[in-house]
């Protein structure tokens, strides 16, 4: 049997050691009129968490995470907080699109069911929402039995919401309200067809106009922002737009208690005040950050963990007794000592739910056969981790250049980091793997600049930092950058002639100004060729193999001085 209270007396130890302050008062000046709790009677309840889902309805090749062995944990939770006369919430940080094939062809609607399944209160609306136009996002709203919210989500130039700005849940007599955000980023890093007529506002200012409003109507005993907007250590969130430590930091101290939030896919894991564990073991004590009175969690991504905070209700306080990540099914290679290795749970094992299994098996095996064909064969790994891809070029990154250049015929290809959302190993190489890198299912496209339109654009993609989804990938192209200012560019080997026309190929995202790169397709020249990119990746493993990763490693053709 699974026991999710591991280590909880270390984690208490160590979350009275990092805080001094171990709880939070909620603001009770209003609640005169509409009191439901008994004074001097202490109340429990807990918050369960999860972000950044990203298609995993189904466990991974090596049995991690999934929903089915998450339904039971949230099962065994919520039995042992119903015995104990406590109430439970499930949350969700958002991003539920986008990232394995099998939902993705599907809309994510496996996803939503086992998340019905499984009993979610409500989700944050996440910027992979609107990967799919509205229209879709309307029918998983159908199929999710739990409200989307985003208080900062509006049809442009008018005071109306496109989402729910808050929910409204009583736990035993004690009113909790739960508003969305979603990252203002969004209107970047989608594609703008789908965010056409739509606008996201500030955070900040829409976080402060929905508290007061839940004040004034609803007179809360505790407000919970369940956010899509990241958390960045000490709110340092470079070109990025500020997440949840910035939104904390803004507000009047304990004007809102707590903040469960997703899109950066980090475990919020604290080794001291404003400083986080880097590299977080799973299944060991987690603290989570602490900002102005507001507890930040967050639970990496996938669904690899559960958060579960554990509060107690006192006459108006609200107290913070325990807060872990509970690992679900996560592994580790071990030595064997003999020159193998073999994978072991980092905790014990949990056993999936049958019932949810066999819900989500349809699904999972729906697509499988034309996903497993086999597409082409590889020769060592192209990386395309996002610690690498959106820091530095690599053979990934140069791969899928030269696919989209061989399509178009183009002179130079031009990519941002953030579109590589996968590595590929050596052996057989399947249009899963391939959708697995590039989910997205962006248009590949071109147009023509002169030498001198290009530089411009040259300036503007390489000011985007390391870090961010941004970052430049190039093919074709060597230059020298000093500072701002770019030279001794040369295209294919050859001087950049500032009179001539280049062909440039790219995704139709960063076409439309997605990630603020310049806005290319409004040109005369401009092509939409049609082809999804991971059909023309797919065509050229076809048209290549056996491919060779070590022919695509970068040189070093951006010179920094």
């Amino acid at each position: 049997m699974y026991r999710f209270n591991l280590n909880k007396k270390l984690s208490l130890l160590v979350i009275s050691i990092l805080f001094s302050v171990n709880s939070f008062a909620a603001d009770t000046t209003k609640q005169s009129t509409a009191v439901t709790w008994e004074k001097n009677k202490p109340y429990s309840f807990t918050i369960l968490h999860t972000n950044d889902h990203h298609g995993r309805f189904w466990q991974n090749d090596i049995g991690e995470y999934g929903l089915a062995a998450q339904k039971t944990v949230v099962d065994q939770i919520r039995k042992e907080v119903a015995e104990k006369g406590g109430k439970l919430l499930l949350l969700s940080g958002g991003d539920i699109n986008t990232g394995v094939p099998e939902s993705d062809v599907l809309q994510a609607k496996p996803d939503f069911i086992g998340m019905n399944d499984i009993g979610y209160d409500a989700m944050a609306v996440g910027n992979h929402e609107f990967d799919h136009p509205l229209t879709v996002i309307r029918e998983q709203q159908k199929w999710a039995r739990f409200p989307f919210l985003s208080a900062n989500t509006y049809f442009k130039n008018t005071d109306n919401r496109v989402f729910d700005a808050y929910k409204m849940f009583d736990l035993n007599g004690i009113r909790v309200a739960v508003f969305g955000l979603t990252t203002d980023d969004t209107i970047l890093l989608t594609s703008p067809k789908n965010t056409e007529g739509i606008e996201f506002r500030k955070t900040l200012p829409e976080a402060e106009k929905v508290i007061s409003q839940i004040k004034s109507n609803e007179h809360p005993d505790m407000i919970i922002a369940v956010t899509h907007m990241g958390h960045y250590e000490n709110g340092e969130h470079g070109s990025m737009a500020p997440g949840d430590v910035a939104l904390a930091r803004g507000l009047k101290p304990g004007e809102l208690n707590m903040i469960v939030g997703g899109h950066s896919q980090n475990p919020v894991c604290m080794a001291s005040p404003n400083k986080l564990i880097t590299d977080y073991v799973p299944g060991t004590p987690c603290a989570p950050d602490q900002q102005n009175g507001t507890w930040i969690v967050q639970a990496h991504e996938w669904g690899k963990y559960i958060g579960r905070a554990d509060f107690v209700f006192l006459n108006g306080k609200i107290t913070l007794q325990n807060y872990q990540l509970i690992p679900i099914n996560l592994k580790k290679e071990v030595d064997n000592g003999n020159g193998t290795k073999r994978l072991e749970y980092y905790t014990s094992e949990i056993q999936q739910n049958q019932n949810l299994l066999e819900t989500l098996r349809p699904y999972q095996e729906q697509g499988k056969q034309q996903l497993l064909t086999k597409t082409g064969e590889l020769i060592g790994r192209l990386e395309g981790e996002r610690n690498v891809v959106r820091y530095q070029q690599s053979n990934m990154g140069q791969l899928l250049l030269s696919a989209l250049i061989e399509k178009t015929n183009a002179d130079v290809g031009i990519m941002a980091g953030g579109m590589i959302r996968d590595s590929l190993i050596e052996g057989d190489i399947t249009y899963r793997d391939i959708l697995k890198v590039e989910p997205f299912g962006n248009s590949v496209v071109y147009f023509d600049l002169t030498g001198h339109e290009l530089v411009e654009y040259l300036k503007v993609a390489l000011s985007k930092k390391q870090g961010s989804g941004g970052y430049t990938h190039l093919k074709n192209i060597t230059l020298t950058k000093t500072g701002d200012t770019i030279s001794d560019i040369k295209i294919n080997n050859e001087p950049i002639d500032m009179q001539k026309s280049y062909r440039i190929t790219t995704l139709d995202y960063l076409a439309a100004g997605g990630d603020g790169y310049p806005a290319t397709n409004r040109l005369p020249t401009y092509v939409d060729t049609g082809y999804r990119d991971a059909d023309v990746i797919k065509q050229y493993f076809e048209a290549h193999s056996p491919i060779n990763a070590a022919d695509y490693e970068p040189t070093n053709f951006i010179l920094e001085q």
